[in-house]
């Protein structure tokens, strides 16, 4: 459809209503996604079971799709699936009038969105990022950049740690940030010994390099020992 008449139908659709461009520049569909009590009352029993392109135990869900659906909002019928196994207590509901695309490419369409929806809301809890510290733009900027940057580094850090690939950004700071050690300083070295904990042996099994070369540290190596 034309995208004027795209977006008057995902504003009357409300908040979740997406407009995509169709493949080849040939208009617009609409694609909305709800995991709230409006799901259906009672699940269908024919669902097909879909192999998702991600990490993480949530990549097998089982979906149902209705392809002629009408809403009350909207002209004419929409597809609609109905989706488990997202890790979400309700089923996931997709509703979209693209009658085209799979529905593997939907619903991983939607599991990316929902990814940074997930990690928009860690950055608000773990940093504060809603509470910045000034009203002025410089700062508010700053603490916003530095919030992306820590949540980045994070992150990367729990990619690295077995089993702690989808933990929140403060399950890593009370069992591994916060580990207390003592930090030595040599002519070209520093060295952070880290103290023995319950999680130290997560530390051993983790794909960490033990020497880092800091260029604007003079390039001094640091070094990082368990206890």
């Amino acid at each position: 459809m034309p995208r004027a008449k795209a977006e008057a139908a995902a504003e009357r659709l409300g908040d979740g209503c997406e407009v995509v461009p169709c493949p080849k520049g040939r208009g617009f569909h609409l694609v909305a996604a709800e995991r709230s009590g409006n799901s259906p009352k009672q699940a269908p029993a024919d669902y097909t079971t879909l192999t998702l392109d991600r990490p993480g135990p949530h990549n097998k869900p089982k979906a149902h799709e209705d392809k002629a659906v009408k809403l009350t909002s909207y002209p004419g019928t929409v597809r609609q699936l109905v989706v488990t196994g997202l890790g979400h207590d309700q089923p996931t509901v997709i509703i979209t009038n693209d009658q085209h695309t799979k529905i593997k490419a939907l619903v991983e369409r939607y599991t990316r969105r929902m990814t940074i929806e997930q990690r928009l809301a860690e950055i608000i809890r773990a940093f504060c990022a809603d509470a910045l510290s000034s009203t002025v733009n410089l700062n508010v900027d700053l603490d916003i950049m530095l919030a992306v940057l820590a949540q980045a580094l994070l992150a990367a850090l729990r990619a690295r740690l077995p089993g702690y690939a989808t933990v929140t950004p403060d399950v890593i700071q009370r069992r591994f940030l916060e580990t207390p050690g003592q930090i030595t300083t040599e002519a070209d070295t520093i060295t952070v010994r880290l103290e023995r904990r319950a999680y130290s042996p997560v530390l051993r099994k983790a794909s960490l390099p033990t020497n880092t070369v800091v260029p604007w540290l003079g390039n001094r190596t640091i070094r990082y020992e368990l206890a």
